[in-house]
């Protein structure tokens, strides 16, 4: 049976010999044998192997997970029949996030060069085309107590209203966009604004402490779905949220 050298896999695949040095060590990918020189030598089977860690590890996951997924998998076209259909939701998704933020450029540029606001431009909601409406709700899971505070508000409101409080959340990010780009400072007046009317609106679900407050700044950028909800609107609007916060929080008493 043919068998490549270390150094052809790294070359054919773009990973480092080091890298699948590694991914032996951690048993995510031996090598079919190792020769009286030390070399690795790998078969077919383990180039469709690297070819799934890197599938996955493009889809996202870390090598752990990775590990788990491959462990658990019985039949090697099977598994590759689901990593296509993955890779092909994701690209969907991926295109409707790259005409979302490209419409967004556009009418920022608009706003920027006649004052007119966005909201007024495009409906609020439209920008978060290729945006998983339950971002929000996933990323709130890492403040359990917020989140099931949340849950009772919810619960007693009407699908309308519910709607109406997506877009309410919709429209703050935008206008906190429209900040970010006017190259408005962190602590400037109107960011602060908008801070307080964010932290107004949590803290009438229930208290919210200071430094709870700070934490969900930070997980703007940290938490993947809140992340990637800001960067839909326009790039690093996760992290002059984050700084925003931070920027607010330290004017409260502690």
């Amino acid at each position: 049976m043919a068998a490549w050298p270390i150094a052809d896999v790294a070359r054919m695949s773009g990973v480092t010999a080091r890298t699948l040095r590694h991914y032996d060590e951690i048993e995510l990918l031996p090598p079919a044998r190792i020769g009286p020189n030390g070399h690795r030598y790998y078969e077919e089977r383990d180039l469709l192997r690297l070819q799934q860690i890197l599938v996955l590890r493009a889809l996202g996951l870390g090598l752990s997970e990775i590990g788990r997924i491959l462990a658990t998998q019985v039949d090697e076209l099977e598994a590759l029949r689901g990593h296509h259909r993955r890779l092909l939701a994701e690209r969907d998704r991926l295109d409707a996030l790259a005409g979302t933020v490209s419409r967004t450029i556009t009418e920022l540029e608009r706003s920027r060069k006649d004052g007119t606001p966005m909201t007024e431009i495009n409906r609020p909601e439209n920008l978060f085309e290729g945006v998983r409406p339950t971002d929000y709700e996933e990323g709130l899971r890492e403040f359990p107590e917020l989140a099931e505070a949340a849950g009772r508000v919810t619960a007693a409101m009407s699908p309308q209203e519910v709607e109406a409080g997506q877009r309410l959340r919709t429209a703050q990010m935008v206008r906190l966009a429209e900040l970010m780009v006017a190259g408005r400072p962190v602590d400037d007046g109107p960011v602060r604004a908008e801070i307080e009317a964010q932290h107004r609106a949590l803290t009438g679900i229930r208290p919210v402490p200071v430094e709870e407050f700070r934490a969900m700044g930070r997980a703007c950028v940290e938490n993947e779905p809140w992340r990637a909800a800001y960067e839909a609107i326009v790039p690093g609007l996760a992290a002059y949220q984050r700084d925003a916060i931070e920027a607010y929080a330290a004017t409260l008493p502690a």
